[in-house]
């Protein structure tokens, strides 16, 4: 994090924020009772589970609580 950031919703926090850290965990269910099955590894997913490719950290305003990527509140940071 070497970006201001600003909040695009509250439009005026530029110092506050919660910094959340994705750490996908790929996973099979039970269709039925929703219990874990199966717990994978990134590189032993089944054919039909598709790896995790979001971004790795999340960005929460800690005045107005809204949840987005970095980079929109990096880039709102830039005005």
């Amino acid at each position: 994090m070497s970006k201001p950031y600003r909040c695009p919703n509250c439009k005026t926090n530029r110092t506050r924020f919660n910094m959340i850290s994705q750490v996908p965990q790929p996973v099979k269910l039970n269709p039925q009772s929703g219990e874990i099955v199966e717990q994978y590894s990134n590189d032993q997913l089944e054919p039909f589970h598709l790896p995790y490719k979001g971004p790795e950290l999340k960005i929460q305003c800690a005045a107005c609580g809204l949840v987005e990527d970095e980079k929109t509140f990096a880039k709102f940071g830039e005005s």
